[in-house]
């Protein structure tokens, strides 16, 4: 643990470190204010968002520690963070003396400190739009029998010490995208929506949407509250018979507001309601005759505690989350669209690196910087769809990491490099991780990578019945690795959007996970870590497609649409079976078709020649370097049947 600040004097305290004793002192002031015990900051927003806007990083705020994950409690005497490990080091620079680190998470072990620390009859406030509800019951079900009370503060204690200092909530033009990279319009998504309310057993009378992305899909509106994702602070109350979106009006333009109400009739028309007053609107709903249908996974305890239980529909996901989940023939076209845009930077990127690591001039940071360069030159680019890993060497290691200007290592020929990153695009989100070599890799190294590899492609050619749950798949992208007594630590995939969040609920293969369908889009993602030497992960996105069986039947498999080549030189051609290399070579012709004509029309010859070279069908022999002839007549050929 981090010791106490009386115990050590400031010069011990790394420089990196924050001085939260004035802003620990303003919190156990207002902690004394509202007759407390202890005070509980998470690390989220009010709608459970990946990633939070700055003026939500309260934990970050009165800590000093910056990583992404963690709580923190103070109580009158003391003040804690439970972080996990990809955190220890970055915490014990950031946090000062006045707090403790414990290096072990989970809601069990904060009560049990909490217990220690408190004594019987103390109340432990909270901001119940601070906490899901899965976690409220564990707190409530870990303090049963305990004497110790948990008290819902709807007032936040950080933001009132944190005050003029807070950074003010975005306020950028929410705006309506354009019919061509919608797949339905908003009025045909609340007729689908209300129309599974009629079909639903308990007869619901409201949808209650919390999650940014559910609003942002429904009403086909983006704006850039959120870092990486095109969400906007809101709320929709989807009724039988009319709608309320709670949002700052302030935001939305004439035009905008006529997109929503020219010439509706009053179910189709929104209402627009201040964002701060949805707990109120709810509460007011649900005393009358009213049933609201809520995804438990995205509700915060906020709302959920204003609903009475008898007026409650409770699944697991809402419906619009299901519904988002399967894209229509058109979102389809355009996410695969977006892919080949994507490919394209991701070549350049690849290329660019070849010819500039023998030099010795490209660092992991500014790597980094240049692929978003390069995807900033697309067509509908946004931005990125989160930062982007760029990890050299031993970093690889390290599933999650990114370099910063001032931390960061250079590139290296006798080095393997991953770089897992991903774009926003009007008509889709992209997220895609290579890794490649380019000197002499060891055979342990061709080993690892080939295994990985295997797991990628077994997952993608597999055939399996539909309404199969992704947990049941995921061993398949492990079986090459686990034959040899390897593995990794991670999930194999998740799903992904159109214009919305890069990891996109609830498609994937962990527990929590729906059960896969056609037109689901999921990424695929197996990987190996060599702590203190190397990393490889190697992930493609995927449209689940129908599968042809030989018997008839209702069968799914994937269909790839990420189309960069996987690095040659790390691939040992006789660990594959005959049917991974023809799957592999099928692939590769894939990529050629799809983006060797792209390139062609952007006279981006270099980057042509590259893709020639790395799609070149791969034999049971020992992988060769084609010859510049070969290069030549098959680059040749392919521009002939193209144009033809």
């Amino acid at each position: 643990m981090v010791p106490k600040c009386e115990e050590v004097s400031r010069h011990h305290l790394p420089v990196t470190a924050v001085n939260t004793t004035a802003r620990l002192s303003a919190l156990r002031q207002q902690i004394e204010a509202w007759n407390l015990s202890a005070y509980i900051i998470p690390d989220t927003d009010a709608h459970k968002s990946e990633y939070i806007g700055k003026h939500d990083e309260r934990r970050a705020w009165i800590t000093g520690f910056k990583g992404t994950a963690g709580t923190a409690v103070v109580t009158m005497r003391k003040a804690a963070v439970w972080t996990d490990s990809r955190y220890w080091t970055q915490a014990e620079r950031e946090m000062d003396c006045n707090w403790d680190l414990h290096k072990e998470v989970g809601i069990t072990l904060i009560v049990s400190w909490l217990l220690a620390e408190i004594p019987a009859g103390g109340r432990v406030g909270f901001d119940p739009f601070l906490i899901s509800l899965d976690s409220w019951n564990s707190y409530d079900m870990n303090l049963q029998g305990s004497n110790i009370q948990l008290v819902s503060i709807t007032t936040n204690l950080v933001d009132l010490v944190w005050g003029s200092e807070r950074p003010l909530v975005p306020s950028e033009p929410i705006y309506a995208l354009e019919t061509a990279f919608t797949g339905s319009t908003w009025q045909e998504k609340v007729s689908n929506i209300r129309s599974q309310m009629q079909k639903h057993s308990k007869a619901p009378t409201a949808v209650l949407l919390t999650a940014l992305d559910e609003t942002a899909w429904l009403f086909n509106l983006r704006s850039s509250d959120i870092p990486y994702n095109p969400f906007f602070y809101s709320y929709t109350l989807l009724m039988d018979c009319s709608i309320r979106l709670f949002v700052n009006r302030s935001r939305f333009s004439p035009e905008t507001l006529q997109y929503l109400n020219s010439g509706c009739t009053e179910p189709m028309c929104v209402q627009l309601e201040d964002y701060s007053q949805v707990r109120d609107s709810v509460q007011a709903y649900v005393s009358g005759d009213v049933r609201v249908w809520i995804g438990t996974q995205y509700t915060m305890y906020g709302l959920y505690e204003v609903i009475p239980e008898e007026k409650l529909v409770a699944d697991t996901y809402s419906p619009v989350m299901i519904t988002k989940a399967v894209k229509n023939s058109k979102e389809q076209a355009l996410l695969k669209a977006s892919h080949v845009r994507d490919a394209v930077a991701v070549i350049r990127y690849l290329v660019w690196l070849e010819k500039n690591v023998p030099k010795g001039t490209v660092d992991e940071f500014s790597g980094a910087e240049f692929m978003d360069q390069l995807r900033g030159k697309e067509d509908f680019f946004s931005g990125p769809s989160f930062q982007t890993i760029s990890a050299s060497g031993l970093n690889a290691a390290l599933a999650h990491y990114s370099p910063t200007k001032e931390l960061n290592r250079k590139l290296s020929s006798d080095e393997m490099y991953l770089v897992d990153s991903g774009g926003q695009y009007w008509d889709g989100t992209t997220d895609i991780t290579r890794t490649v070599h380019w000197g002499t890799p060891s055979a342990f190294q061709k080993e690892a990578y080939t295994r990985v590899l295997m797991g990628n492609i077994d997952l993608s050619k597999l055939i399996f019945p539909a309404a199969t749950s992704g947990r049941v798949l995921e061993a398949f992208a492990r079986k090459a690795l686990w034959d040899v007594g390897l593995n990794y630590g991670h999930g194999t995939g998740h799903g992904i959007g159109n214009f919305l969040c890069v990891h996109e609920w609830p498609v994937g293969f962990q527990t929590i996970n729906i059960a896969m369908a056609k037109g689901m889009f999921t990424s695929i993602e197996p990987g190996y870590y060599h702590d203190g030497e190397f990393g490889i992960r190697i992930e493609d996105v995927a449209l689940v497609v129908g599968a042809k069986t030989k018997y008839p039947g209702s069968y799914l498999t994937f269909e790839v649409v990420s189309f960069v080549p996987y690095d040659r030189n790390l691939i040992d051609v006789s660990l594959l079976s005959p049917e991974q290399l023809q799957h592999l070579n099928q692939y590769y012709q894939v990529i050629r078709e799809k983006v060797g004509p792209e390139l062609h029309r952007r006279q981006l010859l270099e980057e042509f020649e590259w893709l020639q070279r790395h799609t070149e069908p791969l034999s049971a022999r020992a992988p060769h370097t084609a010859s510049w002839a070969s290069v030549l007549v098959a680059s040749t050929l392919a521009i002939l049947s193209w144009s033809s």
